[in-house]
C-alpha cells in the first residue's frame, strides 16, 4: 500500500518496530489461548479421571515414565508461570511510576521467572521414579 505525498512522490507507510512490551502483550494472548487446553486437560485427567485421592508417588513415577507427559507438564509449568509473572509485571508497572525502578523490577521478575521455571523443568526432567531418602 502506498500513498502520495504533496509533492506527488509515492510514500510507503512506516511500520513501527515491535518493542518488548508489544512482544509481551502478544505472549499474554498466545499463552492464554494455549493455557486453556493445557490447564483443562490437567484438571480433567488429574481431578476427574484419576481422582486426587489416587495421586501418589507411584502415580507420578508412572506418568512421568513417558516423555509426552513430561513435556506436557513442562509446557503447563512454563506457560502458566510465565503468564502469571507477566501479569505481576504489568501490575507492578501500574503502581511503579519511576522508570528506572519499573525497569529494575521488571528484570527481577523476568529473572525470577526464568530461574524458577528452569528449576521446575529440571526437577521434571531429572525425576527417576526411585524412592530414595528417609521416606524411601
Amino acid at each position: 500500500m502506498t500513498s502520495v505525498t504533496k509533492l506527488g512522490q509515492p510514500q510507503t507507510p512506516v511500520k513501527p518496530k515491535p518493542t518488548l512490551e508489544t512482544r509481551l502483550w502478544q505472549f499474554m494472548r498466545i499463552s492464554g489461548v494455549l493455557l486453556i487446553p493445557l490447564a483443562w486437560g490437567h484438571v480433567l485427567i488429574q481431578d476427574v479421571l484419576v481422582g486426587v485421592n489416587n495421586i501418589d508417588f507411584d502415580y507420578v513415577a508412572m506418568r512421568w515414565g513417558t516423555l509426552g507427559w513430561r513435556v506436557y507438564d513442562i509446557l503447563l509449568l512454563a506457560f502458566a508461570f510465565a503468564h502469571g509473572m507477566n501479569g505481576l509485571r504489568q501490575v507492578a508497572d501500574d503502581y511503579i511510576h519511576r522508570e528506572s525502578l519499573r525497569r529494575a523490577v521488571s528484570w527481577v521478575i523476568i529473572i525470577a521467572w526464568a530461574v524458577i521455571t528452569a528449576i521446575g523443568a529440571m526437577a521434571i526432567i531429572a525425576f527417576t521414579g526411585s524412592k530414595v531418602g528417609p521416606l524411601g
